[in-house]
């Protein structure tokens, strides 16, 4: 049952006004004594021409009780009881009843949404803050997808720009051919490092990779070729990482795809009047939006990223017709995004208003720290891999006895990286602490995973419950707080993508595993005399490592039957 509903619709049938938003204003109290549900009546007093606290105590007196304990108000606040014997029921059997469907819904059904993710630059390492947006892309993916959304994943590869020209330069230079072969990003890394330095002492070198950039641009076959090699060892690569984080595309039209599309862009703009040439340079002027320019065009004839997401967002919008286009990209980049919108706003498409930019911050490490141009990079798949060797440390201390240890190592320790990436609010710095991350206590994925764990254990040793259960048994204020968290599952998807935050979810799976382990260690169930109370906590443990393994699959962390 979706009790928010249920309380809407009955406090729009005592008004006399219509008001669409009071779902949407129903609040969860932060003490169960204030109710299960309230809902503040200062949105009401305008239109009613009455105080709030007065609203609140008319509604109380007319609102139908079924269904509910009882109805009060405190103040301006409508406070619901619910029945705690059928509000139970109807979420543990909801629960079990869909299964992993459970907090699904259709709300996005015939609604496109693009999702703009991870977009490593090709022929460079994968770093770890390109698993940041990749995890947060891989998680509104799911969780859209979940609740209706056709979503369409594209991974825009940064395989354009003058970077490639310099590249070309360095592989003729020096390029070893049998490291390439071995291990191509890595010898890509060297030669774009000592490409760079190199320049510091010969700045020529640097106009010779804007000249193979040029090449490349106009066609070249030799260029091409060797842009086509550079792609195809970085995407077979690549997808070793994908393949780890379990993360799919529907699409790799990086930016290179779009280069046959930047002349038909650059006219449309020309023909809005909003294209001026400023020091050489063709430009969108936005400094009536307080931002400075949009470079279409260098001033030497080259375009860049800018023209090239021009042409991406008008190619999506005819390929797609989305209703959403999301963009999860650093927050380095939200001027640029600014600028890009505005600029198609400006170009008279309606539809840029759909456009989002997710950003994210930056990552960092107590003990390293690293830059591309100079070849202090972390090496994602090492990384990964480092994660899981840890985490097997961990176990071998814990539980040397465990089966499968490996495949649990895997699982536990690429989850709780991820799960770091999504469980404050996106724009947050991550700091990398292993010590931290990996501990089965505190709000980590191991500490979530064991919880999921921990009740699989139960319901392995004791069984399902079988037959009618008395959902009157779970009385205990633990009992009620859990049920109470997993009947808003959903609500904590549909508020995450609202918001395009995943830690809405995360901070919600974790409260979950919070609650379930004070029920736990409150109610030895092993040891539960009354047979109708051990089968009523046996259903509510069953029903919550359902809703942890729904919510820790949306963020794309997999679950362990022991740890």
């Amino acid at each position: 049952m979706d009790y928010k509903k249920i309380i809407a619709d009955k406090i729009r049938e005592n008004l006399v006004v219509d008001v669409e938003s009071i779902e949407k204003l129903i609040e969860i109290p932060p003490k169960s004594d204030m109710g299960d549900y309230a809902f503040p009546c200062f949105s009401l007093a305008k239109a009613l021409r009455k105080a709030p606290n007065l609203i609140a105590e008319e509604l109380a007196s007319k609102i139908s009780k079924e269904g509910f304990e009882k109805i009060d108000n405190l103040g301006p606040y409508l406070n619901f009881f619910v029945d705690k014997g059928a509000f139970s029921e109807n979420t543990l059997e909801k629960i079990l009843k869909e299964k992993d469907e459970y907090g699904a819904s259709k709300v996005g059904n015939g609604k496109n949404i693009t999702i703009d993710f991870s977009s490593p630059n090709i022929a460079k390492p994968f770093h770890v803050g390109h698993l940041f947006g990749t995890s947060i892309g891989n998680s509104l993916y799911k969780m859209l997808s979940f609740e209706g959304y056709n979503c369409i994943g594209i991974n825009h590869l940064g395989d354009w720009g003058t970077q490639f020209g310099k590249l070309i330069s360095a592989y003729k230079r020096w390029c070893d051919i049998d490291a390439l072969e071995k291990e191509p990003i890595k010898e890509l890394l060297r030669i774009y490092v000592k490409f760079h330095a190199e320049a510091e002492k010969d700045p020529s070198l640097e106009d010779e990779g804007r000249l193979y950039f040029k090449k490349l641009e106009d066609g070249e076959e030799e260029e091409v070729q060797l842009w086509k090699k550079f792609r195809e060892l970085s995407l077979k690569e690549f997808e070793v990482v994908y393949k780890l984080l379990n993360v799919k595309f529907d699409a790799y039209t990086g930016e290179s795809f779009y280069n046959d599309k930047m002349d038909a862009i650059v006219e449309e703009i020309d023909k809005k009047g909003i294209l001026v040439t400023s020091n050489g340079a063709k430009v969108v002027m936005l400094e009536d939006y307080n931002m400075p320019p949009c470079i279409i065009k260098k001033s030497d004839g080259a375009t860049i990223y800018a023209t090239r997401d021009l042409a991406a967002a008008e190619y999506r919008k005819k390929t797609y017709d989305f209703y959403k286009s999301i963009y999860v990209v650093g927050s380095d980049q939200k001027l640029h995004f600014k600028q890009l919108f505005k600029t198609l706003e400006l170009m008279g498409h309606d539809w840029a208003e759909d456009c989002k930019h997710v950003s994210y911050g930056m990552v960092r490490f107590t003990d390293r720290k690293f830059s591309t141009r100079k070849g202090d990079v972390i090496f994602l798949d090492e990384l990964l891999n480092e994660a899981v060797e840890k985490t097997l440390q961990v176990i071998n201390e814990k539980n040397p006895e465990l089966k499968n240890k490996e495949t649990v190592s895997k699982t536990v320790g690429i989850g709780a990286i991820v799960f770091t990436f999504l469980k404050n609010t996106r724009e947050k710095d991550i700091v990398f602490d292993w010590q931290e991350m990996l501990s089965f206590d505190g709000e980590t994925g191991p500490y979530v995973q064991y919880t999921y764990a921990r009740g699989s254990s139960i319901l392995r040793k004791l069984g399902t419950s079988q037959g009618k259960i008395d959902y009157s048994k779970l009385a205990t204020p633990e009992d009620f707080d859990l049920i109470k968290l997993l009947e808003s599952f959903q609500s904590a998807i549909l508020s995450a993508i609202d918001k395009l935050e995943p830690s809405t979810l995360t901070r919600h799976i974790i409260e979950i595993a919070k609650a379930f382990n004070k029920f736990y260690n409150s109610n030895r169930i092993s040891t539960e005399e009354d047979e109708a109370v051990r089968n009523a906590r046996l259903k509510l443990t069953e029903a919550t490592t359902q809703v942890i393994k729904n919510g820790l699959k949306l963020l794309g962390i997999g679950v362990v039957e022991e740890m």
